[in-house]
């Protein structure tokens, strides 16, 4: 195994912002749902541990007592999240009433009258006004007694990302209906909107209706009072991952490892015997705690490690679960040391002491690789960093599924790629125009605003990066201007998980940038919003290109300040170091500086994926690399009609800015690329290809 260099490592300022309540009792996240408890249609964007259990309390007490609801029906996709939505004293903290939900209503504790669909008619027949099931359930309760008998109820949708816009995603349909009917409230709520499988969650005219409250990992993670530094990291190894585990599992962090699935090239197809590998290699067996089944295992330092195994689905794992669950023991870091699961662990767990969320084997779903991660974002006192290591299988030219493999590993560098977007501040881009004046709340550096410069200004209190860039499309229509603001991220996790891009991005040393910023993104921006205008498609590119590009040039740019300087970055040398939660935002406004204009010309100019190749070749072996790019090279094809037809609509627009037509003996690689695709698709269009 090489070093261990996370891909992603983002320092915060520990405020203590994300855990401070107001005169109601609402923390910031709360307080800002809150505001708009009035829509009728409301998505909740906010990460894991941000308080959207008791966001939903309040808002669901105000439409039962103030907007004329009769009934709060909470669905969530396991039982033991139904945990979530006891009862709470929310009074005792300045609210107006408490939230109670009836034990015989809460059917993710209890089987109900009948069937649990039986339970939800003889709930809404009943005169309480609140009850709390699966997901399950709730689709079986719709199909039986149909989406009427939900009128004047509010609908709230817990991890809302199990929800697809596929007809086959029977919850889906049925929260498209009863949208269509228009007689219920719904609130949606999920800490990573996107899918693994890039599918949508809602058709583009349902999701037009959602009012979105959105709380960003950075505001969260950089409120807290405790945890001050996260690291994500993808590292590989070769020959049985358990050999190779000690290498990056500290027995003295609290941990939950999730083994691969017995599916993967990663598993040795007995789970079994992979814990009790673990194990071993964690040190010498003791024996079973009877009171909470966990394993004893001694370490060679003498210390007893506590290990919870939720793998074996033997008697034990009951127990083991239900010893995990004990209210009285939340609080106690010394109650367990490490967690191993399979599928267990994961959305909705809440273990707040856990320091590192190690899984073996890559996860092929983005929602899978966020829930996961947020099981080590918790605040906790003492807790000051956490990481996420995911540990891949090296590709082997003697594997048959050599394919498979490269496939994983640029699957993983596509989670660590989003991921980073994930977890920085929000970005304002604005065009840069002579008549443009500083904003109120933004910092913009040392000497200020500059008018004669393209500005970068940080807001600390929003969480926000402003900048200015020469030649910026603005978006021009109100859903243009939403996506801009609320939808870079699931447009970039369409784009990172776009196989051809990532890989002619790391490994195709004759790609033009423009290839994959102009054309492939391009094509993503049409394909996933065909409803909007050209102006507004090029504009929402614009964005997504730039977010990706500036995050990665601006995190090299401070890794390279810190190395240079051995100082904490955005130090000066012989004053007091900055708070090194600036590092990211110093290194934009350095790259912001260092090049002549930052404009779109420029970024387009960028491969989006070269930051990405730096962390492969530090942590995988030469020869390893070498084989992922020769495989990679060996599929390298023609201009294909698609791109053909792109390429030819920016050769269009190339002559309209030049007064010429690209040329194909050009020294500039992209203009001789235009040229080639204009000439390509001259010849598809005589040969029929487009009729």
């Amino acid at each position: 195994m090489k070093n261990n260099v996370p891909a992603v490592s983002v320092t915060y300022a520990q405020s203590g912002q994300s855990n401070k309540s107001n005169e109601l009792g609402m923390r910031p996240m709360q307080e800002r749902a809150y505001e708009r408890r009035g829509e009728q249609y409301l998505l909740i964007k906010s990460p894991p541990a941000s308080g959207k259990s008791r966001a939903l309390m309040f808002i669901a007490l105000d439409k039962l007592h103030n907007q004329g609801m009769r009934k709060a029906i909470i669905t969530v996709p396991e039982k033991s999240i139904g945990s979530s939505f006891v009862d709470e004293p929310l009074s005792k903290f300045g609210f107006w009433a408490d939230w109670h939900v009836e034990p015989k209503w809460n059917l993710c504790n209890s089987p109900g009258e009948g069937s649990k669909a039986d339970s939800v008619n003889a709930f809404l027949n009943s005169e309480d006004r609140v009850l709390v099931c699966p997901h399950a359930t709730f689709r079986n309760a719709v199909e039986k007694f149909g989406i009427a008998a939900f009128d004047d109820c509010l609908i709230a949708v817990d991890e809302f990302h199990h929800v697809s816009a596929n007809p086959e995603n029977r919850l889906g349909a049925q929260l498209s209906e009863l949208i269509a009917r228009d007689k219920v409230h719904i609130v949606a709520m999920t800490g990573s909107y996107f899918r693994g499988d890039a599918e949508a969650v809602l058709v583009p005219e349902d999701e037009a209706r959602f009012e979105t409250v959105t709380y960003t990992y950075y505001e969260q993670l950089n409120g807290y009072q405790y945890l001050k530094k996260l690291d994500i990291g993808y590292f590989f190894y070769t020959g049985p991952y358990s050999d190779d585990l000690l290498k990056v599992l500290n027995p003295d962090e609290k941990t939950i490892i999730h083994i691969p699935s017995v599916n993967s090239r990663e598993s040795t197809k007995d789970k079994i015997r992979e814990v009790e590998h673990i194990i071993e290699e964690l040190g010498e067996w003791q024996g079973i705690d009877p009171d909470t089944g966990f394993q004893l295992v001694k370490t060679p330092s003498g210390r007893v490690l506590k290990i919870a195994d939720l793998v074996d689905d033997a008697q034990h794992r009951d127990k083991v679960s239900a010893a995990l669950k004990d209210p009285s023991q939340k609080n106690n870091r010394d109650y367990v040391d490490i967690i191993i699961a399979l599928g267990m662990a994961k959305e909705g767990f809440d273990w707040i002491w856990c320091e590192h969320a190690l899984t073996v084997g890559y996860r092929s779903s983005l929602t899978e690789v966020v829930q996961i991660i947020g099981r080590a974002t918790r605040d906790a006192p003492g807790k000051l960093k956490a990481r996420f290591t995911n540990l891949i299988a090296e590709p082997d030219a003697s594997e048959e599924a050599v394919v498979e493999a490269i496939n994983d590993t640029l699957k993983a560098i596509a989670a660590s790629l989003l991921m980073e977007q994930v977890l920085a501040p929000r970005f304002e881009f604005r065009p840069k125009n002579p008549a443009n004046e500083p904003t109120e709340g933004f910092d913009y550096g040392e000497g200020g605003y500059d008018p004669g410069k393209t500005n970068v200004g940080f807001n600390d209190a929003t969480g926000q990066i402003q900048i200015e860039i020469n030649g910026l499309v603005s978006p021009k229509s109100k859903e243009a201007v939403r996506i801009c603001r609320e939808d870079l991220n699931e447009v970039i996790a369409t784009f990172v998980q776009d196989k051809t891009a990532i890989e002619r991005g790391l490994f195709d040393e004759e790609m033009v940038p423009e290839e994959l910023t102009q054309v492939r993104m391009g094509k993503i921006i049409k394909e996933r919003y065909p409803e909007l205008g050209e102006e507004d498609q090029e504009s929402v590119r614009q964005h997504a290109i730039t977010a990706l590009s500036l995050i990665q040039q601006g995190k090299q740019v401070a890794l390279d300040i810190a190395e240079q300087t051995g100082l904490t970055a955005g130090a000066a040398e012989g004053n007091e170091p900055r708070p090194t939660n600036t590092a990211l935002i110093d290194g934009i406004r350095k790259y912001a500086m260092d090049v002549r204009e930052l404009d779109i010309d420029l970024i387009d100019h960028i491969n989006p994926f070269s930051e990405a190749y730096a962390i492969l070749a530090k942590t995988m072996s030469e020869e390893s690399l070498k084989q992922v790019a020769a495989a990679i090279a060996a599929k390298t094809t023609r201009i294909t009609p698609e791109e053909a037809k792109e390429l030819a609509v920016r050769a269009v627009k190339f002559k309209k800015e030049r007064g010429r037509l690209p040329s194909i003996s050009a020294t500039d690689a992209w203009e001789k690329k235009m040229a080639e695709g204009a000439a390509a698709f001259v010849r598809y269009k005589d040969e029929g290809r487009y009729d």
